[in-house]
C-alpha cells in the first residue's frame, strides 16, 4: 500500500515525516490553498517520491514547478482534460488525476482518462478543490471497473484504520493522508502519523 502524505509546507517538519516510512510526500501549488508552498528550500530524499498538486496550471508552470521542486508525479486536482494529463505524461511525468465523489456516476468520467494517467485520486466531492475533510462512502467504488489503479483520499484520520483495513478493490493502490493529521494547515502532527502508519502496516494483509 502507498503512503502518501499531503499539503506539506514547513521543511523541519517535512524531514521528520519523510522519516516516517511513507512513500509519497505532496506539496500543493496552489496559491488559494492555506498550504501553498513558496519555499524551494526543502531537502530532498532519495527514499520518498515528491507529488506537486496542480488546480488548472498551465503547463509551463507545472513544468517549472517540477524542475525547482524535483517532483517525481504531477496531481491534477482541476479541471484538466486526458489530453492535458497525456501530454504531461509524455513529458515524463506519472499523472496523477483526482476524481471527486458523490455518487456512482462520478466514476463514469474515469473512462475518458483510461490509459492516459497513471493513478486516479478519489477525493470527496465538495465546493471548492479537495480539502473538505470529510470521507465520502467508499462503498460506491465497488463499481469502478477501469483498468486504472487508485488512491483513497477524502477525510481519513486516526480514526480511520479499521475502514482501510477492512477496504478492499483489486486496483486500490493506496492512501492519501492530509488535514485529518495536522495540528494547522501545512503542519503535521507526526507522533499522530506515525501511530496511525505503524498500525495500518503491521495489520495490512
Amino acid at each position: 500500500m502507498i503512503i502518501k502524505v499531503c499539503g506539506m509546507r514547513e521543511p523541519d517538519n517535512i524531514r521528520d515525516v519523510e522519516m516516517l516510512g511513507i512513500d509519497w510526500i505532496g506539496f500543493i501549488f496552489y496559491p488559494k490553498s492555506p498550504r501553498f508552498v513558496r519555499d524551494q528550500a526543502i531537502a530532498k530524499t532519495d527514499s520518498v517520491k515528491r507529488v506537486g498538486v496542480f488546480v488548472n496550471a498551465s503547463h509551463e508552470q507545472i513544468m517549472e514547478t517540477a524542475t525547482s521542486f524535483g517532483l517525481d508525479y504531477l496531481q491534477l486536482h482541476g479541471n484538466e482534460s486526458p489530453d492535458d494529463c497525456y501530454a504531461l505524461q509524455k513529458r515524463g511525468y506519472a499523472v496523477i488525476k483526482a476524481i471527486s465523489i458523490y455518487s456512482a456516476e462520478d466514476l463514469e468520467q474515469t473512462k475518458e482518462y483510461e490509459g492516459r494517467v497513471d493513478y486516479f485520486l478519489f477525493d470527496t466531492k465538495c465546493s471548492g478543490y479537495g480539502g473538505s475533510g470529510q470521507q465520502f462512502d467508499w462503498d460506491i467504488l465497488t463499481t469502478y471497473t477501469g483498468n486504472t489503479p487508485f488512491l483513497l483520499s477524502g477525510g481519513i484520520n486516526p480514526g480511520s484504520s479499521a475502514a482501510i483495513r477492512k477496504f478492499r478493490h483489486p486496483l486500490f493502490a493506496g492512501i492519501d493522508l492530509n488535514s485529518g493529521f495536522e495540528s494547522e494547515p501545512g503542519l503535521k502532527d507526526t507522533e499522530k502519523l506515525k501511530d496511525f502508519i505503524e498500525t495500518i502496516k503491521t495489520t495490512a494483509i
